[in-house]
């Protein structure tokens, strides 16, 4: 059976302002998970109470700051970032950490990029050792939401976590940005989805739910979960209406 995380930057958003209320509103909906993006502009004290007093465990959060990992005089700053990020996920229970690649840089070999990201990787691990959590690079679309971004290729992240061979480190597969590239998922994961340790669904076009575009999502969804794959699968679309709404229909078109 398919766990579902509720991205509370996005679902609940029409419902109401507060992240801590959205929690709540999440549990009353049947999530088990919720997740979110920063945690530095969030009431940490008040998200740890809301957890303890709904039982809901949180998916996932972003790894601070965001940073140029394709230029290695960048990751100091990130590292430093990520011990705090990683203390924050151990009192919130977080067991992923998602992290971007930073922009395709001028003036450098992209040979040099992808050595440099894959560095910051082997660097994150030490960090992250012994924690129980895991960092999750998340390749991302060029085409519609984030031009000049590096790590466009699930396959290229796919190499880096060949390269870096480290439990601490996977990606974080985003269905909808892998298919906007074009992607047909079962192709470009292959039999390497040991390396995934969360997923993410939105539509296209709109990046609203399930349903509503055209991507076909409950295929890949369920081939993955064919594959092994047993972590939560993140709701980060746009509800078109109302939360609850979007939910009816992303459960209808997933058969969930």
């Amino acid at each position: 059976m398919t766990k579902y995380s509720a991205c509370i930057e996005m679902l609940f958003v029409p419902e109401s302002p507060d992240p801590v209320e959205r929690v709540r509103l999440a549990k009353a909906a049947g999530f088990e998970a919720v997740e979110f993006w920063l945690w530095s502009n969030k009431d940490l004290d008040g998200i740890e109470r809301v957890l303890g007093e709904t039982g809901v465990a949180l998916a996932g959060i972003v790894a601070e700051p965001f940073a140029e990992l394709t230029r290695a005089g960048d990751h100091d700053r990130f590292l430093a970032g990520l011990e705090k990020s990683r203390d924050v996920a151990m009192r919130l229970g977080a067991k992923v950490l998602i992290c971007q690649s930073g922009p395709l840089l001028d003036g450098i070999e992209r040979a040099q990029q992808h050595d440099d990201l894959t560095l910051a990787m082997a660097r994150s691990a030490d960090v992250l050792k012994g924690s129980g959590v895991q960092l999750g690079l998340e390749p991302l679309n060029d085409r519609v939401d984030h031009p000049s971004y590096y790590l466009t290729s699930t396959i290229e992240a796919l190499d880096i976590m060949d390269e870096v061979d480290r439990p601490e480190i996977g990606i974080t597969y985003d269905l909808y940005h892998s298919m906007v590239m074009g992607e047909v998922p079962e192709a470009v994961v292959g039999d390497r989805a040991r390396h995934i340790v969360h997923v993410h669904v939105a539509d296209h076009p709109g990046r609203n739910q399930p349903g509503s575009g055209g991507l076909d999502l409950k295929r890949p969804l369920g081939w993955l979960q064919n594959q092994g794959y047993d972590g939560f699968v993140g709701l980060e679309f746009r509800p078109t209406g109302t939360t609850a709404d979007a939910l009816t229909q992303m459960r209808a078109s997933l058969g969930t």
